[in-house]
């Protein structure tokens, strides 16, 4: 379980306009200079800029439309270009209403339109516009970076690659971990005891959603223009899990 017995700190890493093919490793590194590191300090960059560095565009003229999309497009008054990719990136469709499109991403995600966003990109217009994609794996690009940050600052820092979702049960967005390296994504309370020396029956912390969503706060979902923060101050003793973690099992989902 968390040990924080100390205040937490949310550094920003301010990083320039991360392009195809920009070693993000080193982006980071140089926003990490001059910060006096510790091995519980969880580095978290949002998932899009992952997805930019791994070249994860789409123009959406360049999309072959399917009969399936076009016909779903058409009910929900969608361009039939967006919904092609929404239903190529899921394994199937969980609701479709005019409000939103919500799927079952390939990697087991629920969300709104399979995490495909056009915000905060670069304009296109000469080409015309273009989308971006999850990252293939997004617990293989955390581990990436962590080991990447370990070769550049001679420390693996904890890596949580974070999105923003929304929830059936309750208004707006909150940050959620996509993708996990180096530390436990999820906490195993049940047996430990209360404040008054019960034990927890059910209780299981979502931990590196918890600290994704402590960083949305400073990240911002708009033009504030920090894609990465540095966590200092959490300690744990569980060992290291992956963002697959989080996942609930559908035997176990009572919104399906």
């Amino acid at each position: 379980m968390p040990l924080v017995a100390q205040p937490l700190f949310v550094i920003p890493l301010p990083l320039p306009l991360v392009r195809p093919g920009d070693d993000l490793g080193a982006l980071v590194a140089s926003a990490l200079g001059g910060i006096e590191l510790a091995a519980q300090d969880v580095v978290v960059v949002a998932q899009k800029i992952v997805s930019k560095a791994e070249g994860r565009y789409v123009r959406l003229s360049d999309v072959q439309c399917t009969e399936e999309a076009r016909a779903l497009a058409a009910r929900l008054d969608r361009d039939p270009a967006m919904v092609t990719l929404v239903l190529q990136e899921s394994a199937h469709v969980v609701r479709a209403e005019p409000q939103a499109l919500i799927v079952q991403h390939r990697l087991g995600y629920v969300m709104a339109n399979a995490g495909i966003d056009q915000s905060n990109l670069d304009p296109m217009a000469e080409d015309g516009p273009a989308v971006l994609l999850l990252p293939e794996d997004p617990d293989a690009s955390a581990a990436r970076l962590q080991e990447r940050l370990g070769t550049l600052l001679g420390m693996r820092l904890p890596v949580i690659v974070s999105d923003s979702f929304g929830r059936p049960w309750r208004r707006g967005s909150v940050g959620v971990a996509l993708g996990v390296s180096g530390l436990p994504a999820v906490l195993d309370l049940r047996g430990a005891a209360d404040l008054f020396g019960r034990a927890l029956q059910i209780t299981i912390a979502g931990f590196a959603d918890q600290i994704a969503s402590l960083a949305c706060l400073l990240m911002g979902e708009g033009a504030e223009g920090i894609p990465a923060v540095l966590v200092q101050g959490l300690s744990w003793s569980a060992p290291a899990g992956t963002g697959a973690d989080l996942l609930r099992p559908v035997q176990e989902d009572l919104f399906r």
